[in-house]
């Protein structure tokens, strides 16, 4: 049986005293791959800043409980010690810090235990090149230059090492040709297993073609309005969201 790893329970978010979230429900548990679609201006990247902790984003409503704790009130920092990621859709450039000394940095703080030089070294450059990244890369500073696949590939590598229990993609695959967003699906397939969780947001099916999601979800007006496998996914891919908006109307 798996373990419970997040348990959304009626999650309702404000921006700016803006609803935005009016209720979600969403269980994930170790070892599972969830993916989440939906229409522009439905909820998906508040979800993912909200799971953070983004301090924009209040939660009026809900808990959010990372293995049987609640976390709503834990900043940033804190919910990443405790094992959540989030891979940003717009990578930040940060001039004067490198790669790898950013990534040291951020597995020293996370796991509480100083990284040492010669040891995390070997590391980056194995995960480095898992991803098909130069190993010259390791000194650029932090996605300053980066083509955006560069920048998104960095994400993963950034997931790679820090080994968090629940990764968050927010559209870590837009803007990839089909070579990196493959790159990128090895990289969330081998990052995978029976201690960690994956949540994809995403608009595309291209990723969805290399992973194998155990759950779909559509994300609309707030709300998750479908479950399912692959083939909901597929749905979307041919037939847009029109059918699932007028099955959603109907039910009201």
């Amino acid at each position: 049986m798996k373990d419970k790893l997040l348990d959304i329970d009626n999650l309702k978010v404000n921006i700016d005293e803006k609803e935005i979230l009016k209720g979600i429900d969403l269980q994930i548990n170790s070892g599972e791959i969830h993916v989440i679609m939906g229409p522009n201006g439905g909820g998906k990247s508040t979800l993912a800043y909200t799971l953070m902790g983004h301090p924009k984003y209040e939660i009026v409503d809900g808990e959010i409980e990372l293995e049987g704790e609640v976390i709503n009130d834990l900043s940033p920092d804190k919910r990443a010690k405790k094992g959540i990621f989030l891979s940003f859709q717009y990578p930040e450039e940060i001039q004067g810090v490198t790669v790898e000394e950013f990534l040291r940095t951020a597995k020293t703080s996370v796991t509480g235990e100083m990284q040492k030089i010669i040891p995390f070294k070997r590391l980056l450059k194995e995960k480095m090149e898992e991803l098909d990244m130069k190993e010259e890369y390791a000194s650029r500073y932090l996605n300053l230059g980066f083509s955006g696949g560069e920048k998104k590939k960095n994400e993963i590598l950034q997931m790679s090492v820090l080994e968090p229990k629940l990764a968050i993609l927010d559209e870590t695959d837009s803007g990839l040709d089909v070579d990196a967003i493959k790159i990128v699906a090895e990289g969330v397939n081998r990052f995978k297993n029976e201690e960690r969780a994956i949540l994809v947001i995403t608009h595309y099916n291209k990723l969805l073609d290399y992973l194998k999601p155990d759950y779909v979800h559509i994300l609309m007006d707030g709300k998750i309005v479908k479950t399912g496998g692959i083939e909901l996914a597929e749905e979307v891919d041919k037939n847009g969201y029109e059918n699932i908006k007028a099955e959603v109307s109907s039910m009201k």
